[in-house]
């Protein structure tokens, strides 16, 4: 049985990560996509207020309704977490009254990817200016996730982190290799990973979790439609058959 996942992006980026994971997750899976409206292009806490607001998730979410998706993401990380833990799940829920079908966004992602994986201290490598990537460590922290390394790469807006290539993605990975970390948490949907997680992983003896990766790892458990891939990392092979959580 099929399973359609809306995806609400914000501008452009990496968004040809997602038809990459839907040929890589097989058959059945439907990945569409929306492009969401930007004011500003910047990785700057108001821009990105700005970016994640009400008006923009929902006039996108009116652009999938035709798709008739089973579950929809909002596929943005520094556009979820600046809102805070509150704010986050703010955003889903009105998103998920205007269409009635489960919606979570990439930063709460990240927190229930963590959580299946049974990680508890996690290293994060942001593509981010530090004062917004603390936003997304606060978050973390809501979710009982404890970062043990912040390494922030001043990147300054979606554009350019969309045009690292795989050694570019490979050098932001091994920038924050904490040893205490269990895992390596990359958090940006304008950043290429899909292709490269299991080579990631190699490269760092542990799992990794990119925000496209748990962005549609996330639709997937929220549709109650999880299934194994072994092109995506530890996340999709070792959480496949793990409940919904309610």
């Amino acid at each position: 049985m099929g399973v359609t996942i809306g995806m609400l992006y914000p501008g452009f980026g990496a968004e040809d990560d997602y038809p990459l994971m839907e040929q890589l997750l097989g058959d059945g899976v439907s990945l569409p996509l929306v492009h969401t409206s930007v004011g500003v292009d910047a990785h700057e806490v108001e821009a990105l207020l700005d970016l994640g607001k009400s008006e923009r998730l929902l006039e996108g979410a009116e652009a999938l309704r035709a798709s008739q998706p089973d579950a929809v993401m909002w596929a943005c990380t520094s556009g979820s977490f600046v809102f805070g833990w509150d704010g986050a799940r703010r955003q889903a829920a009105e998103v998920q009254e205007a269409l009635d079908v489960p919606v979570s966004s990439t930063s709460l992602a990240f927190v229930d990817a963590a959580r299946a994986l049974g990680l508890e201290r996690v290293a994060v490598a942001a593509t981010y200016p530090e004062d917004v990537s603390r936003h997304f460590v606060e978050l973390l922290k809501r979710g009982g996730i404890e970062v043990t390394q912040l390494v922030s790469h001043d990147i300054p807006t979606a554009a350019l982190a969309g045009e690292l290539d795989r050694e570019g993605v490979l050098e932001l990975a091994r920038s924050n290799d904490s040893p205490e970390a269990q895992a390596i948490l990359i958090p940006d949907t304008a950043l290429h990973s899909a292709r490269w997680i299991n080579e990631l992983e190699t490269a760092l003896g542990k799992p990794v979790l990119t925000a496209n990766q748990v962005t549609v790892w996330q639709g997937l458990r929220i549709a109650g439609a999880l299934r194994p891939c072994e092109a995506l990392g530890q996340l999709f092979k070792q959480t496949a058959a793990a409940p919904v959580a309610g």
